[in-house]
């Protein structure tokens, strides 16, 4: 995906010749979706070069947007959706009642990376992020959503966004959140693995039901997946 922030230099996108397929707009208009109708075994290889030219705020330091201020199309992220609730963390949002704005959702993101373990097998495609804060246990998209609904229970809009990031590890697709702050959104990631510079954006959405890398209707055996990502030489 092209944007102010990124470009795609080179792009790879192989798809069988039996494989009916269309490319559609994504959230916001944001990355694209790729429909396709299978009906037998299906191997897709993607390959991309992407010149990333995107830095990270300093998020404690930004404030909040009043949410008046807020334009329509982003008041959505302030609101409950399938992985994420928009209340229920009340209680434990006590203890960062003292902060507002950016400086709130970097101390929550950071109790994130302190307190959940990283673990592949702690969550499935129905973990929600309350499950998640009961657990303290988790992947990358379970963190991302943690933080969103904690944003989004403290009225501050936040979204979950696919990448890819070559820190990732074990190397994987990666979700990550972004907040609505000072009038924009910034990428924030709870895992602590990446760093705005260093993202290539796919996607994003209210939770990871909008950006999933793959989603089937019908019966489907999921065989294999290979990911990997890794900086270019910067030319002289």
């Amino acid at each position: 995906m092209t944007d102010p922030h990124q470009v795609v230099t080179e792009e790879l996108f192989d798809v069988p010749d039996h494989v009916t397929w269309r490319d559609i707009a994504g959230e916001e208009g944001i990355g694209s979706r790729i429909w396709m109708d299978v009906e037998d075994r299906l191997d897709l290889t993607y390959e991309a070069r992407v010149a990333v030219e995107r830095t990270g705020a300093d998020i404690a330091s930004l404030p909040r947007t009043p949410n008046f201020q807020l334009n329509a199309e982003d008041v959505k992220y302030l609101m409950a959706s399938r992985y994420c609730r928009a209340s229920g963390f009340e209680d434990f949002l006590d203890d960062f009642a003292h902060l507002d704005g950016g400086a709130k959702v970097k101390a929550m993101s950071d109790w994130i990376t302190a307190n959940l373990t990283y673990d592949n097998g702690a969550s499935n495609s129905e973990t929600t992020a309350q499950d998640t804060f009961d657990s303290r246990r988790g992947v990358c998209r379970d963190y991302a959503h943690l933080l969103i609904a904690l944003c989004r229970c403290s009225a501050i809009p936040a979204r979950i966004v696919s990448v890819y990031s070559p820190e990732v590890t074990p190397p994987d697709f990666h979700a990550v959140a972004e907040v609505y702050l000072d009038g924009g959104w910034h990428l924030v990631d709870p895992s602590g693995m990446s760093t705005p510079d260093r993202m290539v954006v796919c996607g994003v959405g209210r939770d990871a039901a909008d950006v999933s890398f793959l989603t089937g209707f019908g019966a489907l055996k999921f065989v294999a997946q290979s990911v990997s990502v890794t900086p270019a030489a910067k030319k002289d």
